[in-house]
């Protein structure tokens, strides 16, 4: 098969095409012939050499992937040769076939092809699992999503405003208001003209928001933290802006009983995984075949421009996911 190698690591250009053989799968696997894989910011990071897969994972990139069934374990029952589906991965979905757990497959929304079913499965699982279950997001509360015309942005908008949240959320310029506003958010403040901040208290009368999905981290950090309310969560997905934080006051975490957590997706256990997986179906599915919940695809780049599309979303410019097609 072809696949994508990004050799040592480094930047965009060390992606290459490359030919190796088919991954081995074992009894509840199944091995993916991939029309399209979603780009995600963790395969950046893996490609400059700052995300080392953990063990037992594929070294190739890839998250998430949407195709047909080549192959099936000998404990599989719920998949057979044909079907079409969208998957998480441990990696690998940077070729032409991939092998994952048939457990971390979904069926295509009814209505939603190929290449927009290759957005799905990262980010949702990663949205779902931790505004959702992590931070017990209820009707009625407000919530701060970071970055909202980014792929887990504009999902978490969505799903917050479908389970009945208020929500806020920051982007870079006017042209992502507009798309925010347009999927259903509440408030939309481009954080390069405004003190998102003071706007939140401003809107807020000075209570603040319940819940804060952050991927910045870095002076965020602080600021996240005092805008939370009593019992406020804060969810920490990645750290664009850095991890540490010097001189930080722990008291209002105290005084306010705030909750401080966040997870990272890839190294959690299949069953976990799988567990997320059923949420999604009985939660999210039927929102996505509804409508309620529309998948952005900005754009679709054939496999030989990955270096492209990785510079894309490195600069930002991006509303929604970024897909690779590996219809050769």
């Amino acid at each position: 098969m072809r696949y994508i190698s990004h050799g040592e690591g480094g930047g965009p250009e060390v992606l290459r095409i490359m030919e190796g053989p088919l991954p081995a799968i074992g009894p509840r696997d199944v091995l993916i012939q991939v029309y399209f894989a979603g780009v995600n910011r963790p395969d950046l990071l893996q490609r400059a050499g700052k995300y080392p897969p953990p063990p037992g994972a594929s070294p190739m990139l890839g998250l998430e992937v949407a195709g047909r069934i080549a192959a099936v374990g000998a404990e599989v029952t719920t998949w057979k040769i044909g079907d079409q589906v969208c998957a998480l991965t441990p990696g690998g979905g940077y070729a032409e076939y991939c092998r994952t757990d048939a457990s971390h497959c979904l069926p295509l929304p009814h209505g939603i092809d190929l290449a927009a079913g290759s957005a799905i499965p990262e980010t949702f699982f990663t949205v779902w699992t931790n505004l959702m279950d992590r931070g017990r997001l209820r009707t009625g509360e407000n919530v701060l999503i970071h970055g909202g015309s980014s792929g887990i942005g504009y999902s978490a908008v969505q799903v917050a405003k479908q389970f009945g949240a208020i929500v806020f959320t920051t982007v870079g310029n006017e042209e992502k208001v507009k798309f925010c506003v347009g999927l259903g958010a509440d408030h939309v403040i481009n954080y390069r003209t405004q003190d998102f901040v003071a706007e939140i208290k401003r809107i807020t009368a000075g209570r603040g928001v319940d819940v804060v999905l952050d991927m910045v981290g870095g002076l965020y950090i602080e600021k996240n933290i005092g805008l939370l309310t009593y019992e406020g969560r804060l969810l920490q997905i990645a750290f664009l802006q850095g991890s540490e934080v010097s001189e930080f006051d722990f008291m209002p975490v105290m005084t306010r009983r705030l909750t401080i957590t966040g997870s990272t997706l890839r190294p959690r256990s299949v069953e976990e995984k799988a567990g997320i997986a059923n949420a999604l179906r009985e939660r999210v599915w039927p929102l996505l075949e509804s409508g309620r919940i529309k998948i952005v695809v900005h754009k679709i780049f054939p496999a030989s421009e990955v270096a492209e599309a990785h510079r894309m979303m490195e600069r930002g410019e991006h509303t929604g996911k970024i897909v690779l097609s590996f219809e050769f």
